[in-house]
């Protein structure tokens, strides 16, 4: 028996859908473009919600933010749910061998008592940001307008819950159970944390959902992380004997490199939209990078002592210059 093999040439009927095709042009479309572009529901919404008679129910105006195309904010990690989910998955798979080498080798037993108890008092508490940061994700998901950013905030509450969780680990790994519990009472009760907890508290009650985007991800976060996360976790305690909670918080800090790169690409598109969208942003990230070094003040003076405001004056000039890069001027 002979076979003849041979290679046929099937030609699809169309490229991508319609919408794409008005958008791109009429060619296939990446998973991204079909995942993300386009979908926002914008028409047959029937009543205008109760709660807020003013608005449509999917409404642009929710904020004082002005864009042409609000699919503009192209998100520069192509993250779609499914590019989304394989790339948390295999963080989650590092993160789970961090957990278990810093067990297996016994790391956490080279941080002195001082600086254990140093670590909680500073670690614990932040549980509690983290999840009024995936509150507030929450609702810019919600309110928000277009689905490449709206699906963005989405991730980021995920990823704040996360946040929240892989510090619960660490709380029982260093303290147990009665970690946890000192933590939601510094959170509650202790005077050095209250200007964040002020600071958490004034960020889940903004109505504009983009001034919540800029507050909690762009100002809150590009402060805080860079404080905690860079200088007290893997320098001060990393040279203390703490590269076990290090190990244990490599999330937090690849979590925060990656969010920068979308902040930012959102924060510079709409700055160069119009003058109008520069001054209301640089308006709003200076009330909140003021509260924020505020409500930071505290916290840095508990993890530095006498090095907290040189450390904390470095990272708000660093988070100054960043934003200047994107157009604002602080």
């Amino acid at each position: 028996m002979q076979i003849d093999l041979r290679t046929v040439s099937i030609k699809p009927l169309r490229n991508t859908f319609d919408h794409l095709v008005r958008r791109f042009g009429d060619k296939p479309a990446s998973r991204y473009q079909e995942g993300s572009y386009e979908i926002q529901a914008d028409a047959n919404l029937q009543y205008r919600p109760s709660w807020d008679p003013e608005h449509e129910l999917h409404d642009p105006k929710r904020t004082a933010l002005v864009m042409a195309d609000w699919y503009a904010f192209k998100d520069p990690r192509q993250f779609y749910y499914g590019t989304y989910t394989l790339t948390r998955a295999r963080q989650q798979d590092s993160a789970e061998a961090n957990f278990d080498f810093v067990e297996t080798r016994g790391l956490l037993a080279q941080l002195g008592d001082d600086d254990r108890r140093l670590a909680l008092e500073v670690l614990m508490p932040l549980r509690h940001a983290a999840w009024g940061a995936n509150m507030n994700n929450t609702g810019m998901c919600a309110d928000g307008y277009g689905t490449l950013i709206t699906q963005p905030c989405m991730f980021a509450a995920m990823d704040n819950l996360g946040v929240a969780q892989y510090l619960t680990r660490v709380g029982l790994a260093l303290g147990d159970t009665e970690a946890l519990a000192a933590g939601r009472e510094a959170w509650i009760n202790d005077a050095a944390w209250q200007p964040l907890r002020r600071l958490v508290e004034k960020t889940l009650v903004t109505r504009d959902w983009f001034e919540l985007l800029v507050a909690q991800n762009f100002v809150s976060d590009g402060l805080l992380y860079p404080l905690i996360y860079e200088q007290f976790v893997d320098t001060r305690l990393g040279a203390r004997g703490g590269a076990g909670v290090s190990l244990m918080c490599v999330f937090m800090t690849e979590w925060h490199a990656e969010m920068r790169k979308w902040i930012d690409a959102v924060i510079k598109t709409a700055a160069k939209e119009s003058e109008a969208n520069r001054d209301l942003l640089t308006g709003w990230t200076r009330t909140w990078r003021d509260r924020a070094v505020e409500a930071l003040g505290p916290i840095a003076d508990k993890a530095f002592g006498t090095d907290a405001a040189a450390i904390l004056d470095t990272i708000t000039q660093s988070f100054n210059a960043r934003a200047a890069k994107l157009g604002l001027d602080l």
